[in-house]
C-alpha cells in the first residue's frame, strides 16, 4: 500500500469512529454506567444473577495467520465481489492446507480499512478463531470497498448477494462445507439476510447489534428524520467506497469498474436519498423502500442458531430484541446479551465479558464449536440463559427466558396536576389531579443527554467530551417539563418496551413529543434510562401490530405513512402513544420515577422542511379524568 493510500485509509477510519459502531479496540469505561455486580442478593422475582461459566476456552492450535487478498466472488448477475481470506499458519510457517469451516463477514466499510491496525473495524478479533481451526472470509458488499456494483444499502440485490456469498464459500476447495457468520452493525444485519436465504452449509450466526425494522429503529424515530447518525453513516460508506480499490494492481479492469460504480452510487443513491427525505419526500415515510431493507420481514425464514448482542443505548436498542423474540417464538436456538452499551461499545464487544459468560471471542468460539464443528457442549444452555440483561440502577446482570412473558405485569403511573419548566408535576398510581403543562419549543433540548451520545453511535462517550451529560440529565430536563413520583417505598424493577400515552394539543396541530424515563436520586441526580419520540401528526395507531400487556399498550405501532399522517385542528386535544425504547432498570427505594417531556431531541432528530414551521410550537400536555395521560411499564413480578 502506498503512502497516499495509507493516509487515506487512516482518515476514513477516523471518520468511521464517528459514523458506525464497529471498533475492535477497547473503549474507555463508561462514566455513566454503574459499577457492575455479579452477586446473588436483592434479585427481583423471576430473575437470577449471572455467574461465571465453568466452561474454559480451548487454546490456540496455530501460532499465526496469513491473508489472501481480494479473492473474486462472482454473483449470479455477473458482478464480482471481493473477499480477503485469513488462514491459519503452523509453527513451521506453512499455511494449513486441510479443509476448515469458514466464518464469513460481509461489510460495507471497506475490508482494507477494517484491517488497518488499531483503527481496524469489524468487531471481535478474527484471528482468535482462525488460530483455533477456522477460516475467516471478509467480503466487501456490492458497491463498496473493492467490490464491483453500486451500493444501495440492503436493497434486494445486495440481500440476495448475502446468500450467494455463503453458497460460494461453502463450495471452495479450502472449505469443509460448514460455514458461520460474525460481525456487528451492518455486518450483523447482513447475517440475518444471508441466514434467511438458508444457504447450504450455514450452521450458526453471531450478529452484534443488528437492526430489525430500519425505519422505526434508526431512520425516523417517531416520524422525524435521524440527522445525528444517518448522514454520517451514509457518508462513511460513500467515503470508504471511493478509495482506490486495492484490487486495482492485480485486476485493473475490475478496480476501475468498482471505483466508477461507487462514484455513481454517491450521485444516484446516497445524496438524493438524504435530500429527498429531508425535503419531506417518499423516503421520509415508511413503505416498500424500508420493508425491502428490514430484516424483520424475513426473520421467520431463519432457522440456524443465532447469538445476539444488544445495547441499552445502542442505535438498534429497539430492533435487536425483536429479532430475539421472533426466533425464540419459533424454537430456533437463540441467545441474547443486552448490556449498558452504545453502538461503538456493543460493536466492539469489549464489555461483554462483564456479563460473566466469557469474552466476545470466547462466546463466538463456544457457539461455533458447538453448532459448526459439532463439539458436544452439555453445559451451554445451563451456563448461558436465553436472555441475559444488565439492570440499570442496581448494576447487576439478570437472566430470563423471554423478552416479555408471564413474569411481567403492566403498571401505569398517571400524570397528575400541572407542571411548568423548572416546576415538576406528579406521577401517581392513585387518583390524578387535573392539570396542564406547556412544553416550549427549545431547539437545544437533547444536546446534553445520553440520547445525543446514542444517536451519534457513541463517539462523544468514546472521546470523553460529554461525560457530565451522561452522568446527570437534570440540565436537559430544564428544557421541558417533568412529572415525578413520590419517593418509592419499595424498589421497582421493569424490563422491556414502555409506552407513554400523552393527551396533547398545540396551536399548529402538530409538533413532536420527546420523552425520557428517568431515575431521580435523593440528591437530585437524574439518570436517563431510556427515551421515545412521536410526531403528533403520525399518531395513527395500528392496533393489530401494537403490543399489549394486561390490556394496556406496551409497544405502540404507528404506520408512519403519508396516507396515515394527519394533524390535529389548532388547539384540539389528541391522544398520542409514544413508543419508548426497551430497557431494564431498577428504581431503588427512596428514588423517584420521572417522565420528562420536551419538544426537540437535538442532534438526533429534526423535522422535514415542510413540517418545520408546525413543529416550532408550544405543546400543551393535558391530564384529567377525560384525558388520562400516563406512563406504562412492564414491571417484573
Amino acid at each position: 500500500m502506498n503512502l497516499a493510500r495509507t493516509r487515506a485509509c487512516a482518515g476514513i477510519a477516523a471518520l468511521a469512529l464517528a459514523a458506525t459502531g464497529t471498533l475492535t479496540t477497547v473503549a474507555p469505561a463508561q462514566a455513566h454506567a454503574p459499577a457492575i455486580a455479579v452477586s446473588a442478593t436483592s434479585a427481583p422475582a423471576g430473575t437470577a444473577q449471572v455467574r461465571g461459566p465453568r466452561w474454559k476456552p480451548r487454546p490456540a492450535q496455530y501460532p499465526s495467520t496469513r491473508t489472501v487478498k481480494d479473492l473474486a466472488i462472482p454473483m449470479s448477475d455477473g458482478t464480482v465481489l471481493r473477499g480477503d481470506l485469513i488462514r491459519p499458519v503452523t509453527a513451521s510457517g506453512a499455511v494449513v492446507g486441510r479443509r476448515l469451516p469458514v466464518v464469513v463477514t460481509i461489510t460495507a466499510y471497506n475490508k482494507t480499512v477494517m484491517a488497518g491496525g488499531s483503527m481496524g473495524l469489524g468487531g471481535a478479533d478474527a484471528t482468535y478463531l482462525v488460530k483455533r481451526g477456522y477460516l475467516q472470509l471478509t467480503v466487501d458488499a456490492r458497491g463498496t470497498g473493492s467490490s464491483e456494483g453500486t451500493w444501495q444499502a440492503f436493497a434486494k440485490r445486495e440481500n440476495k448477494d448475502a446468500g450467494e456469498i455463503m453458497n460460494w464459500a461453502q463450495r471452495q476447495s479450502w472449505s469443509n462445507g460448514r460455514t458461520a457468520m460474525s460481525g456487528p452493525s451492518y455486518m450483523g444485519i447482513s447475517q440475518l439476510w444471508a441466514a434467511s436465504a438458508r444457504p447450504k452449509g450455514l450452521k450458526a450466526i453471531f450478529p452484534q447489534v443488528p437492526a430489525a425494522d430500519v425505519y422505526r429503529d434508526v431512520v425516523a424515530s417517531g416520524g422525524q428524520i435521524d440527522v445525528g447518525f444517518m448522514p454520517l453513516w451514509m457518508g462513511l460508506v460513500t467515503a470508504t467506497g471511493v478509495l482506490p480499490p486495492a484490487v486495482a494492481a492485480s485486476d485493473p479492469r475490475s478496480g476501475v469498474m468498482a471505483l466508477l460504480s461507487h462514484l455513481a452510487g454517491a450521485i444516484t443513491f446516497t445524496t438524493p436519498m438524504l435530500l429527498t427525505a429531508l425535503l419531506g419526500g417518499e423516503p421520509a415515510f415508511d413503505g416498500p423502500f424500508y420493508r425491502e431493507r428490514s430484516p424483520i420481514e424475513v426473520v421467520d425464514k431463519i432457522k440456524v442458531p443465532t447469538f445476539l448482542i444488544a445495547g441499552e443505548f445502542d442505535l438498534f436498542q429497539r430492533g435487536t430484541p425483536l429479532v430475539f423474540e421472533r426466533l425464540r417464538k419459533r424454537g430456533v436456538p437463540v441467545k441474547m446479551i443486552v448490556g449498558p452499551w452504545d453502538h461503538l461499545q456493543g460493536s466492539s464487544g469489549a464489555g461483554v465479558v462483564k456479563a460473566g459468560v466469557g469474552s466476545i471471542s470466547e462466546l463466538q468460539l463456544r457457539w461455533f464449536d458447538h453448532y459448526v464443528k459439532g463439539r458436544k457442549d452439555t453445559r451451554l444452555d445451563s451456563d448461558i440463559a436465553p436472555l441475559t440483561w444488565y439492570e440499570q440502577g442496581s448494576g447487576r446482570w439478570r437472566t430470563g427466558k423471554q423478552w416479555i412473558g408471564k413474569k411481567h405485569r403492566a403498571v401505569s403511573f398517571s400524570l397528575s396536576g400541572s407542571a411548568a419548566h423548572l416546576k415538576a408535576g406528579r406521577l401517581t398510581r392513585g387518583t390524578a389531579r387535573p392539570g396542564t403543562a406547556d412544553v416550549l419549543p427549545i431547539p437545544v433540548a437533547g444536546l446534553c443527554t445520553r440520547s445525543m451520545n446514542q444517536w451519534t453511535a457513541g463517539l462523544p462517550n468514546l472521546t470523553g467530551l460529554i461525560n457530565p451529560c451522561l452522568e446527570n440529565n437534570a440540565p436537559n430536563d430544564a428544557a421541558g417539563v417533568t412529572f415525578d413520583s413520590a419517593p418509592l417505598k419499595r424498589p421497582l424493577s421493569f424490563q422491556g418496551p414502555l409506552n407513554a400515552r400523552i393527551h396533547v394539543s398545540s396551536p399548529t396541530g402538530d409538533g413532536m413529543l420527546s420523552v425520557a424515563v428517568e431515575d431521580v436520586a435523593p440528591d437530585g441526580t437524574v439518570t436517563r434510562l431510556t427515551g421515545g419520540w412521536q410526531v403528533i401528526s403520525h399518531r395513527a395507531l395500528d392496533r393489530r401490530r401494537t403490543r399489549y400487556l394486561d390490556g394496556q399498550i406496551l409497544q405502540a405501532y404507528h404506520p408512519f405513512t403519508k396516507a396515515a399522517k394527519r394533524s390535529l385542528a389548532p388547539g384540539q386535544v389528541g391522544t398520542v402513544d409514544v413508543e419508548i425504547f426497551p430497557t431494564g432498570a431498577r428504581i431503588k427505594k427512596g428514588h423517584r420515577l420521572r417522565l420528562a417531556i420536551q419538544a426537540f431531541d437535538v442532534p438526533h432528530l429534526l423535522p422535514t422542511v415542510p413540517d418545520l414551521a408546525s413543529t416550532l410550537t408550544v405543546l400543551r400536555v393535558h391530564n384529567s379524568a377525560k384525558h388520562r395521560s400516563r406512563l406504562t411499564l412492564p414491571v417484573l413480578r
